[in-house]
């Protein structure tokens, strides 16, 4: 592509050195940069990418893309802000491809992952190809394995490529995790979005948001930007539901779901066993049964979610209640990893989805029995979340294991007692306090019964572990599986 046909979705920029140079590709890393690349400078925490533009030249970048002005000569594009512009440029690059098929947002606080794997196989069954993006990577089917993805919404250049290659492979439907870093950082800017869901809003990221009511505007900004004839699912029983209908613009299509409050497609005569969850949904004057497989109160509030959006579509609710019935689980997300005891697996990380995690255990757990929660808290995040989900733990399970999550460059026995001032009383036969994680999972088999319930939460599918100096492997199903396999208790 011509370095002027780059610069069409750009509205003020300047140039420096201009010249109508051949661009073959995008980067914003001077170690990656191919021959022929346009090379993106990012001012970041750590690093500026403004610093390296030489590098990158001398590694073959034929343009810049940058903020100021550089003794470099080469072509240079210079805007305000690369990083919220970047959008624009990938966009053009890949000549739009969000236009071309069917794009759903999923976004909230929990539930997103999710929401959008059941979106994908509601499609499927409807024999509509739909590819997926989110915390687990890129797949172009539900058949397909993971592509590893470094966020849960990727960076411009890779998510318009990705959503080009989706297109130019046939699909025409992509469901996405929009997560509010990426809204509020502008990561899906020129994303042509057909319709958004909402699945809800709790504390989480307040590290980067700071309060309450701005991740709710990082949130608000998928719907405000909706198109007319696009679609919005909202959940009504999220105490910030209000919030987010007052923002979608007229035109839009608008569907609630709940189970508190009326909403368009309601859940009720709810029921929980080993075997997931039982209820009847109600939605368009009718009312039909649906068994999910899938557990636990959050679970009957994604299926809600997902549902609503295959109504949206006009999707056949026959076909719609089929492929959420046929849904088994998604990778760590109350994801059963041993029968007995019974060892849940699963990524909550803030104190509602600790809450809901630990909720749904308890209805799966005897009278006669315990319910075992492990956690920790990532390093480097929210620290007011910890004492929250201290508390937490210690209300809701009989016994609880603190211990490490991803504790980057903090010390892990700092993060440990900030979780620990939420903790009451602390009684040495019921709180357990292990920093490694590895030995914190070894040590649930001296404090179990075959008929306990274990939650291990916060990680979920993640196949890693990040410490101050390094990164590796640890997976929370594979440790647990390791202790409890020679107990003859595995799925």
């Amino acid at each position: 592509m011509q370095l002027n046909e780059l610069l069409k979705l750009l509205k003020d920029y300047e140039t420096e050195n201009f010249e109508n140079v051949e661009i073959t590709g995008l980067s914003y890393n001077s170690k990656t940069v191919q021959n022929g690349d346009l090379f993106i400078c990012i001012r970041g925490e750590a690093s500026d990418g403004h610093n390296y533009a030489q590098n990158a030249v001398d590694n073959g970048a034929k343009a810049i893309f940058c903020e100021e002005a550089l003794s470099i000569d080469v072509p240079q594009i210079i805007v305000n802000d690369t990083k919220r512009t970047m959008a624009n440029i990938a966009a053009a690059f890949y000549n739009e491809p969000s236009k071309k098929l069917n794009l759903i947002g999923v976004t909230g606080t929990n539930g997103k992952t999710t929401v959008t794997h059941l979106i994908q196989r509601i499609l499927e069954e409807n024999n509509e190809k739909c590819a997926l993006i989110g915390t687990l990577g890129y797949k172009m089917s539900s058949a397909d394995g993971y592509h590893e993805a470094k966020h849960t919404t990727p960076q411009p250049p890779e998510l318009q490529r990705d959503i080009r290659l989706m297109a130019d492979n046939g699909i025409k439907n992509v469901v996405m995790e929009v997560s509010s870093h990426s809204l509020e950082q502008n990561r899906v800017g020129c994303c042509d979005f057909d319709g958004a869901v909402f699945t809800n809003l709790t504390q989480d990221h307040l590290d980067y948001h700071i309060t309450m009511r701005n991740y709710f505007k990082a949130k608000a900004l998928l719907f405000e930007n909706l198109k007319q004839g696009a679609f919005a699912v909202i959940n009504a029983d999220d105490e910030y539901a209000k919030d987010f209908l007052s923002v979608i613009p007229s035109g839009v299509k608008v569907l609630t779901y709940g189970v508190k409050k009326d909403a368009d497609v309601k859940a009720e005569k709810i029921e929980f066993s080993v075997d997931g969850a039982k209820l009847t949904v109600d939605f368009q004057g009718r009312k039909e049964k649906m068994n999910l497989h899938l557990n636990g109160m959050f679970s009957v509030y994604n299926a809600l979610a997902a549902f609503s959006a295959g109504l949206a579509m006009n999707i056949d609710y026959k076909i719609i209640i089929k492929a959420l019935e046929n849904t088994k689980s998604v990778a760590g997300r109350f994801e059963i990893v041993n029968k007995k005891p019974m060892v849940i697996v699963d990524y909550a990380h803030t104190p509602d989805g600790l809450e809901n995690v630990l909720k749904a255990a308890r209805e799966l757990t005897p009278k006669t029995s315990d319910l075992i929660c492990l956690f920790g808290c990532g390093g480097d995040r929210d620290t007011t979340k910890r004492p929250k989900m201290g508390k937490i733990a210690d209300e809701l399970a009989d016994k609880v294991v603190v211990t490490s999550d991803n504790p980057r460059s903090e010390d892990p026995q700092l993060i440990i007692s900030d979780i620990m001032t939420g903790i009451k009383t602390v009684d040495t036969k019921r709180i357990f306090v292990e920093p490694d994680r590895r030995e914190a999972i070894k040590f649930l088999k001296t404090i179990s019964n075959s008929d306990d319930v274990i939650v291990i939460a916060g990680k979920g599918h993640e196949d890693y572990q990040i410490l101050k100096n390094e990164t590796i492997h640890f997976d929370d199903r594979e440790e647990a599986r390791k202790v409890f396999v020679e107990l003859g208790g595995r799925v």
